[in-house]
């Protein structure tokens, strides 16, 4: 019995050594994933089609905005460069739109509207 001991003993240390080495090897592979985000960042994502397709603006929206076709990024960014340009957000409440004469008729006459719903109101007043 005392050899069959022996061996239980020699080999539950040699399996101890091998599971601190396995635990060992993630922690040197975390280095190899960081330089691999860096080389991610070097390829630029391309943006969706329907993103970047020119859309005919209304004629109210494009008081605004001007009347040239632009893809939908562009018009939202036009819209808050016109709205932070002239002051038009809410002074307690930033999420909220305060309407002037031009910004009225887009929003379909309403005072203020949130910001959740501006690419809603805008929707309505492009086409492709």
């Amino acid at each position: 019995m005392a050899k069959t001991a022996k061996k239980s003993v020699k080999k539950a240390a040699k399996k101890a050594p091998a599971k601190a080495a396995k635990k060992a090897a993630p922690k040197k592979a975390a280095p190899k994933k960081a330089a691999s985000k860096g080389s991610a960042k070097k390829s630029a994502r391309k943006p969706n089609a329907a993103f970047m397709a020119p859309l005919t603006v209304s004629s109210d929206l494009a008081e605004i905005i001007g009347d040239k076709p632009m893809p939908r990024t562009e018009i939202t960014k036009k819209m808050w460069d016109y709205i932070k340009k002239n002051n038009l957000q809410d002074k307690k409440n930033r999420r909220m739109i305060n309407a002037d004469e031009k910004l009225k008729t887009v929003f379909g006459g309403k005072n203020q509207v949130s910001m959740f719903e501006l690419p809603k109101l805008v929707n309505s007043h492009v086409k492709k």
